[in-house]
C-alpha cells in the first residue's frame, strides 16, 4: 500500500514538471527586462491624432459658430456711469452699452446718472442724436413724520420698511404713508437721501441721479421719479375720507377740493378722496399751495420772486383783472403798482402783460430805489432842458 502511494506521488510529480502544464506562456523562457518603448511610441501617436482630431473640430466650431464683438460696445462701456443702477431699463451698464449699439431703437441718453455729457459720449461713439432729456429727480410723497401722524402700534422689529410692512401693513395709521424706517436711504447708491429727525427721508438734489432705486425698494410706493422743474406737488398718497384723513395725518390731503377751485390752469384734479396735480397743465404758480388748508401741498420754490412794475407800464390795468390775490392796483393809464405784502410771485401778471412791464424779482427794495432814482434822474433832465 506504501509502495503504491510512492508511485503516484512520483507520477504527480512528473506530470507537473511536463511542458503541458506550463499554462499561458509556460513555455516561454522569462526574461529579466521589458521593452516599454514600442509602447510608448504607440501611445503618443495615438494621443497625437485624437487630439488634432478634436483640435480641428473645435477650430471648425469656434469659427462656425463665433460671435463678433462691436468694438464700440467696450468705448460705449468705458464712458458709462458705471453704477448698474438700471435706470436705463437694462440689468447693468454693459448690458446697456450692447443695446444702444447693436440695436438702433435704443436712445444714447439713457444714463441718468451720467448726465448731459455722457449722452453725448455714447451718442458720438453709435452715431446717434442725443436728444436733451428734462432732468429727472426723486419726490417724496409724504409729509405725515413722527410728530404729525399717528402710530397705530409700537414696532419693535427690524428697522426697514419691507420688514415693518409685514406687521399688518406697517405701524403707521395712514397705510398709504412713509413707515420712516430709512430702506430708501441704504439702497440710494449715491448717498443722495437722508432721514431726517421726524423719520421722513430727504431727498439731495445735487446728488439724485433719478436711478430709480427708492422707488423701487419703497413698499408703500411714496416715491416718484418727477421732472425736476415741477415743482409744485400734493405730498400725499392718502385715499381716506377727508376726516379719516385728518385723523390720521396733521398735513395729509383731505380731497376738498380748494385746490381744483383757485387754479387757473385746472392742473388739480381729486379722485377717490385724493388730490393730483396734471404736471402737464401745472406752471407752478403755487397758488394752490397758499390755499390748501392742511398744507399738503409742497412748494419747492423756497423763495418766489414778487412781482414788480417797471416804467414801461401803460395802465391796461390787465395786471389787476388776472391776480388771484389782488396783488395789483392802480389807475387806468397810468403807472400800477404791486402790493408787495400780496404778491404771491405765482408769475401770472408777469406773462399777461402785453408790454412786459412787470418783472419778479427778490430784491424789490432795491428795485423800487433804482426805479426812483431812474424818475429822479429824468426830472432833472427835464428841467435843465426847459431852463434852456
Amino acid at each position: 500500500m506504501i509502495k503504491k502511494a510512492g508511485l503516484i506521488t512520483t507520477a504527480l510529480l512528473l506530470f507537473l514538471s511536463s511542458p503541458l502544464y506550463a499554462g499561458v506562456g509556460g513555455a516561454i523562457d522569462a526574461k529579466e527586462q521589458v521593452d516599454l518603448l514600442p509602447l510608448l511610441k504607440f501611445t503618443l501617436v495615438f494621443l497625437a491624432g485624437i487630439s488634432a482630431v478634436f483640435g480641428l473640430g473645435l477650430a471648425f466650431a469656434a469659427k462656425k459658430f463665433a460671435v463678433h464683438l462691436d468694438p464700440r460696445i467696450e468705448e460705449v462701456a468705458g464712458v458709462l456711469a458705471s453704477a448698474h443702477c438700471g435706470a436705463c431699463g437694462y440689468a447693468g451698464c454693459q448690458q446697456y452699452a450692447e443695446a444702444v449699439v447693436l440695436n438702433p431703437d435704443v436712445a444714447p441718453n439713457l444714463c441718468t446718472p451720467g448726465g448731459a455729457s455722457v449722452a453725448k459720449a455714447v451718442a458720438h461713439i453709435t452715431g446717434k442724436e442725443a436728444k436733451e432729456l428734462e432732468q429727472r429727480i426723486a419726490r417724496i410723497f409724504c409729509q405725515g413724520g413722527l410728530s404729525k401722524s399717528v402710530r397705530r402700534f409700537k414696532y419693535e422689529g427690524i428697522e426697514d420698511c419691507r420688514a415693518a410692512v409685514l406687521a399688518s401693513g406697517g405701524d403707521k395709521s395712514c397705510v398709504y404713508g412713509c413707515l420712516g424706517y430709512g430702506t430708501c436711504a441704504r439702497v440710494c447708491p449715491f448717498g443722495a437721501i437722508i432721514m431726517s429727525d421726524d423719520y421722513l427721508p430727504i431727498i439731495d438734489p445735487v446728488k439724485c441721479t433719478a436711478c430709480g432705486k427708492c422707488a423701487q425698494a419703497c413698499p408703500k410706493k411714496v416715491i416718484e421719479i418727477l421732472p425736476s422743474a415741477k415743482e409744485v406737488l400734493v405730498r400725499c398718497h392718502s385715499k381716506d375720507k377727508g376726516a379719516v384723513a385728518r385723523k390720521n395725518c396733521q398735513v395729509g390731503c383731505t380731497g376738498c377740493g380748494i385746490c381744483v377751485k383757485v387754479c387757473p390752469y385746472n392742473a388739480p384734479v381729486v379722485e377717490n378722496n385724493f388730490s393730483r396735480i396734471n404736471l402737464d397743465k401745472c406752471k407752478v404758480c403755487g397758488l394752490c399751495v397758499a390755499k390748501c388748508p392742511t398744507n399738503a401741498i409742497m412748494d419747492y420754490i423756497p423763495h418766489r420772486p414778487k412781482a414788480v412794475v417797471t416804467d414801461k407800464c401803460i395802465g391796461c390795468a390787465i395786471c389787476t383783472k388776472v391776480c388771484p390775490v389782488n396783488a395789483p392796483s392802480g389807475e387806468l393809464k397810468k403807472l400800477h403798482v404791486i402790493d408787495q405784502n400780496k404778491c404771491i410771485g405765482c408769475g401770472i401778471c408777469t406773462a399777461k402783460c402785453p408790454v412786459v412791464a412787470i418783472i419778479g424779482t427778490f430784491n424789490y427794495p432795491e428795485v423800487l430805489q433804482a426805479s426812483e432814482a431812474k424818475k429822479a434822474t429824468r426830472a432833472k433832465e427835464k428841467e435843465a432842458s426847459v431852463s434852456v
